[in-house]
């Protein structure tokens, strides 16, 4: 019992240690640590989807860390919720730079976030990982957790006070409409460049498809009868086409693909894959995106500046344990 105080192992657990330990306390509490490790070793592999998302505010300074686990069961356990707060408090106190740096910092009970999380490993069986850190200072931030499943959350900065309500509306925005950035001009040039080539080469399917669609009609044969090999196959054997249509059809999509193909102008192209990306950033950005916690259609922007015109979200940061 003193070594299940002192440490928080289960009851068989610490008489296994004292056994081997010969009764001393302290290489006792090594063994039960060791067995921590060597489980979480074992386990290595597994995902935690499940645990806690805990957010802090202190000041102009806010912290968001997530606890992962194995199961919802032991995500909903009073020690791990404990556990997940302690770090949370850690990081909110130290304020390190990022995840490897907080895995060093200090708990109340003085052993370390990286120690704590392997001892709850080896107390449940399960692993246990610090799924996600991340921290803002600013003028006046808000935070937002799901009460729900406490497995989402978020934080963002502002440039200035702003009332408290439309702060957490805001927060609750990001940790639901997971923007990719706060406007435009702040997505990643990587992300940009990956979504101008998918639009692109989305218009150009679309419009080799509408030439194809187009010759298939004049011959007299449905696009929607030969828009797959295992379509055609499948429809000649339901008597809907021939096999003169079905090789007709195949002719058809091979000859005019390649033709449209090389003949593709490239300023239509560009201007409606231009007109994707557009609606990429309003839908993806989070000053661009409908406000989702008001009543009617205005933008997270428009309804920021009628709160306070001078107010600015500087930046957020979010984390599901689901994503």
């Amino acid at each position: 019992m003193k070594l299940r105080q002192m440490t928080g192992a289960g009851m068989m657990d610490c008489k296994k240690a004292l056994v081997e330990a010969n009764g001393d306390y302290a290489r006792a509490q090594e063994i039960i640590r060791e067995k921590g490790k060597l489980v979480a070793a074992k386990r290595a592999d597994r995902e935690t989807s499940e645990g806690a998302v805990v957010a802090e505010v202190k000041g102009n300074k806010a912290i968001l860390v997530s606890l992962g686990c194995e199961t919802d069961f032991v995500a909903k356990n009073a020690e791990f919720q404990a556990t997940a707060k302690a770090i949370a408090d850690a990081a909110m106190e130290a304020f390190p730079a990022d995840a490897e740096a907080l895995k060093a910092c200090a708990l109340a009970d003085g052993q370390t976030v990286e120690a704590a999380i392997t001892q709850q490993t080896g107390k449940t069986g399960e692993k246990h990982s610090l799924a996600y850190y991340g921290k803002l200072e600013a003028p006046y931030i808000s935070s937002y957790i799901h009460t729900i499943n406490g497995k989402l959350g978020a934080i963002v900065a502002f440039s200035k006070e702003i009332p408290a309500e439309a702060g957490k509306g805001i927060a609750m925005q990001v940790a639901s409409m997971n923007p990719v950035a706060v406007n435009k001009e702040s997505v990643p040039q990587s992300v940009i460049d990956n979504e101008m080539t998918v639009a692109v080469e989305k218009t150009k399917e679309e419009l080799v498809k509408k030439a194809v669609d187009a010759a298939l009609n004049k011959a007299g044969i449905n696009p929607a009868h030969v828009d797959s090999e295992a379509h055609i196959e499948s429809n000649m054997a339901k008597g809907w086409l021939t096999q003169e249509q079905a090789d007709k059809a195949r002719e058809i999509i091979k000859t005019v693909s390649a033709e449209k193909a090389a003949n593709l102008p490239d300023a239509m192209i560009n201007n409606i894959a231009n007109g994707r990306l557009n609606k990429f950033f309003k839908e993806n950005t989070l000053e661009e995106q409908e406000y989702q916690m008001g009543d009617g259609k205005i933008s997270v922007k428009d309804f920021l500046a009628g709160i306070d015109k001078d107010a600015k979200i500087l930046e957020f940061r979010r984390f599901s344990l689901n994503d």
